[in-house]
């Protein structure tokens, strides 16, 4: 039972069951049947008048009284019959009674001994609760655990709710970190905790466009020196080549930079697009450049995604495996409501110790690869954030034939 609504509800029930409970055993308690002390001295002065009408009762004068030749039957109360004996004999009253309980039958009865060998059958007065009182106890506490099931199951509801609320807005931050605004309404706590949360969110997205400036700056002011270190390496001689490939890789890298800042920012507006045209168009660009890239099959499917962002994180995926993987082969798939897009190179792939490493901003498999393959380790910092950003996810795996396998995987626009 990890669920705080769970430990809360069985909480106040297990409280408020256990109260009530308690109180109604004490009422049980004190009005329940009473002592035999207190049963048996009214049966104890019925027993001393009708033994003295008995004793003087006049003939042809009719009182109902119950005489017998032995004692009624069922089952001695030894402790009622000694209480109602002590009390006659400290009454005066010179007899022997038997108290019994009848099976079958609720209350008592008091067989009293006369001199003549005759006995008095005189019934005993059933004081205790009424049988039906249990089922009546039963249904009081039936209703007792429902009204607090109920009033448990609304009051942690009310509990919870900030915590509810929080829940609900951290699994609504956007691609850029920011929470979504939330209504300011309910109780004081739910208003303070929405108050908290939207103060939150405007210092997240004040500190994330601060943060996105500042590189986007850094990579503009990064230019100005590059500018004038090309200038300069224009009028050496020796290893000019070497300083104006330095330089068009620190541009790339700036450049990346800036590309990378702006994904977060500007962001276009979602809309079905369709993935076979996409895919095809982007396949036709890249062989117009020289990329080796084929297609297997493409099926008819759209996904939900801004057009130009796709098109980018897309594009960044088969540049990376026509350049680094020799050439690709590209593949669209629908199935079960999904859009699969596959990416296969015949590249010697990634260790699988760097798999997960692939995805980081200037990650690069083998450094020394920097000279001979142009680019800033961006390309697949940049598609994840997009892909990701418009609900898809992608994956890497190493082929068993050898080079690297890139799944992309969108839900499908019905």
């Amino acid at each position: 039972m990890n669920s705080l609504r769970r430990r809360l509800i069985v909480l106040l029930v297990v409280s408020i069951v256990g109260v009530v409970g308690l109180a109604t055993a004490a009422a049980i308690s004190v009005l329940g049947e009473p002592s035999p002390e207190l049963t048996m001295g009214p049966v104890a002065r019925q027993v001393q008048l009708t033994v003295q009408l008995v004793a003087g009762r006049m003939p042809g004068v009719n009182i109902p009284i119950d005489l017998r030749d032995h004692p009624a039957g069922g089952v001695e109360d030894r402790k009622h019959t000694r209480v109602l004996n002590d009390i006659l004999h400290r009454d005066g009253v010179n007899v022997s009674a038997v108290v019994s309980r009848m099976e079958g039958k609720p209350g008592m009865v008091a067989s009293v001994g006369l001199p003549d060998n005759r006995w008095v059958i005189v019934d005993v007065p059933d004081f205790g609760p009424p049988r039906r009182g249990w089922f009546v106890l039963a249904g009081w506490i039936t209703l007792i655990v429902l009204g607090a099931t109920a009033v448990s199951v609304y009051f942690t509801a009310v509990l919870i709710r900030p915590l509810e609320m929080i829940e609900a807005a951290v699994t609504k931050i956007g691609s850029d970190g920011v929470l979504a605004a939330l209504p300011e309404e309910g109780s004081a706590e739910v208003k303070a905790t929405a108050r908290a949360l939207n103060q939150l969110s405007t210092r997240l997205k004040t500190a994330m466009e601060s943060r996105m400036r500042l590189v986007a700056a850094a990579g503009h002011d990064l230019r100005t020196p590059m500018t004038r270190m090309r200038l300069r390496a224009e009028f050496l001689d020796d290893e000019r080549d070497k300083w104006l490939h330095d330089l068009d890789e620190l541009d790339r890298i700036a450049d990346s930079a800036i590309r990378l800042v702006r994904e977060e920012v500007d962001q276009d507006a979602v809309e079905p697009v369709d993935l076979e045209k996409l895919v095809g168009d982007i396949e036709a660009e890249m062989t117009s450049l020289g990329h080796a890239v084929s297609i297997e099959h493409l099926d008819k499917v759209s996904v939900r995604a801004g057009a130009l962002g796709l098109r980018r994180a897309l594009r960044n995926l088969i540049v990376n495996a026509a350049t680094h993987g020799k050439g690709c082969s590209v593949a669209l798939s629908a199935a079960e409501g999904h859009a699969v897009l596959t990416i296969v190179d015949r590249g010697p792939g990634i260790p699988p110790e760097l798999l997960n490493k692939a995805f980081e901003p200037f990650f690069r498999v083998d450094p020394g690869r920097w000279q001979s393959i142009p680019g800033a380790g961006l390309g697949l910092a940049i598609a994840r954030e997009i892909i990701e950003r418009y609900g898809g996810t992608i994956t890497l795996e190493n082929r068993a034939g050898g080079g690297l396998s890139q799944k992309v995987v969108f839900d499908a626009v019905s």
